[in-house]
């Protein structure tokens, strides 16, 4: 039986997971990871590369520990994408940063002053804005970092820095490279154009371009003896951590829908080709598959409020949990379940719709709670938090559905929120579509194996990879008596957003987030 490898550099932690050809997982290891703020500079998100590898290292020796009967076939990785690496002459790191690393405000201001339609230029071409893409922060580095700008010869991205460190020469992929804001939708490839037009020396641009899936290198010698890699061991091409969780979970054809539950959700629809938004509300990224396109938007922080809401408002649960050794979060979703659905009228704010030309969002908050009995209760404002991601996902996709006139008719659901059933069902029932999860959760990771095994042939292609490995769990079909309900509340939660975004305009209430510029 042969072994994939994938190697994963996420926003939180390193990880290395092992999976046999059938998609098996047989080992999984992860090292918990920060990025720091740098010193004087606010809002940079420093990556640490020599301390990460020295983690994703360990991971490695770890894993490969855990199989007995380990007979590797190849190496591929994925990471967050928008973190890049400046790589000098040599092939060294010489600067890096993690994905919404957001110190480069004024080059963004001066960037919209001086050249006011770059940035549609900009979103034309590449189907990024300002907002994530690292236009402005390698403005940033030429102004503030000349000496590290000066000797800089390639950029790359964090899954293509492990390939380099694990001995392959320096490549990149479209999936995760095109969220540098310089590739040209139409070729797939590097667009000098645009670093031209952007002030970017076009040197940097001299990573070569390899799609997923294609065998780019072998484990060398130092990287074997320090992970315990066999020596010779092919590295194949990896990419984003969406794109490949969209093949970990089998969306590999046009009109295939899959959304990521996690600190993020992310909501991905495969595109036969680049579509344009004209709004510029909605980011076009590279699929992982070639001849694929995605068009992507991103809810922020539903994860992250569940993980507030527990530990503000429900640290009882926590012992309750321990003794029934079940999550905290199940509980939550117990007491939720006894609410009916519009969770007795609270209207939550956090995430708004995506607007990727002008991207902020409001100050976190609960509208309309009630003081008379039992009626805003931890209770419905759990209820109100899970309802909420979904409603947020709901306009994502209308917005979408836009500039494309598809809206999904079956979502793929997977990430950490797809393990609750009872949220699966309330994202059914919000959308009033079928929504499908995966028995493997480890769906980035898969992916990743799943490029692995395509480059060294054991798939012949994606599709064949995943009809090898992707399984089904179940399917939540939408109960279509809470459909009116939750138009109603999609509806007010609309409204109220919109005036919650006017008091972050008047400098009343603080941006929950915003990117760089706004």
């Amino acid at each position: 039986m042969k072994h994939l490898l994938a190697l994963d550099a996420g926003t939180g932690s390193g990880r290395a997971v092992i999976f046999d050809e059938t998609g098996r997982q047989v080992a999984a290891v992860g090292r918990e990871w920060s990025h720091p703020e740098e010193e004087g500079v606010p809002g940079s998100m420093r990556f640490d590369w020599e301390r990460n590898w020295k983690l994703l290292e360990n991971c490695l020796k770890e894993a490969l520990s855990q199989v007995s009967d380990l007979d590797l076939a190849g190496v591929a990785a994925t990471s967050m994408r928008e973190a890049i690496v400046l790589f000098d002459h040599q092939g060294n790191e010489i600067w890096a940063c993690s994905n919404v690393d957001a110190r480069s405000v004024e080059q963004v201001i001066a960037l919209r002053k001086d050249h006011p339609e770059l940035e549609e230029q900009v979103y034309k071409a590449s189907g990024q804005t300002y907002s994530l893409a690292a236009i402005a922060r390698l403005l940033w580095v030429k102004e503030r970092r000349p000496d590290i700008y000066e000797k800089a010869a390639s950029v790359a991205m964090l899954s293509d820095w492990i390939a380099h460190r694990l001995g392959a020469p320096l490549s990149i992929d479209p999936s995760n490279g095109g969220t540098t804001g310089l590739f040209n939708l139409k070729t797939r490839s590097w667009d000098p154009a645009l670093a031209r037009d952007c002030g970017i020396k076009k040197e940097l641009l001299s990573a070569a371009v390899h799609e997923s899936g294609e065998v780019i290198g072998a484990v060398g010698s130092e990287a074997s003896l320090r992970t315990g890699l066999p020596k010779g061991l092919p590295i194949v091409t990896g990419g984003g951590d969406a794109q490949l969780g969209s093949i970990g979970v089998g969306a590999v054809l046009a009109g295939d829908c899959a959304v990521f539950g996690g600190s993020f959700w992310q909501q991905e629809l495969n595109m036969n080709r680049p579509f344009e938004d004209a709004s510029r509300r909605v980011r076009i990224n590279f699929h992982a598959v070639p001849e694929l396109w995605q068009a992507e938007t991103i809810v922020f922080y539903p994860g992250i409020v569940m993980r507030w809401f527990r530990d503000a408002v429900c640290p009882d649960l926590k012992q309750e949990a321990a003794r029934r050794n079940i999550s905290a979060y199940a509980l939550i979703s117990e007491m939720a379940a006894q609410v009916p659905p519009g969770s007795k009228g609270i209207i939550p704010i956090f995430s708004g719709p995506m607007n990727y030309s002008k991207w902020y969002h409001a100050a976190p908050s609960f509208l309309n709670l009630s003081v008379e009995g039992n009626i805003s209760t931890r209770a419905a404002m759990g209820r109100s938090i899970l309802e909420n991601a979904a409603i947020v996902t709901k306009a994502n996709l209308l917005r979408i559905r836009d500039f494309t006139g598809t809206f999904p008719e079956k979502v793929i659901f997977a990430g950490g929120g797809s393990v609750d059933p009872f949220w699966c069902q309330i994202l059914a029932d919000v959308l009033q579509v079928p929504v499908e999860t995966r028995k493997v959760k480890e769906a980035t990771a898969l992916g990743a194996a799943i490029c692995a095994g395509k480059g060294t042939g054991l798939y012949g292609s994606f599709s064949d990879g995943v009809a090898a490995v992707v399984r089904k769990e179940r399917l939540f079909e939408p109960d279509r008596g809470n459909a009116s309900v939750y138009q109603e509340t999609y509806d007010r939660w609309l409204k109220a957003y919109t005036q919650q975004l006017s008091l972050v305009d008047a400098g009343v209430t603080t941006s929950m987030w915003k990117a760089p510029g706004e």
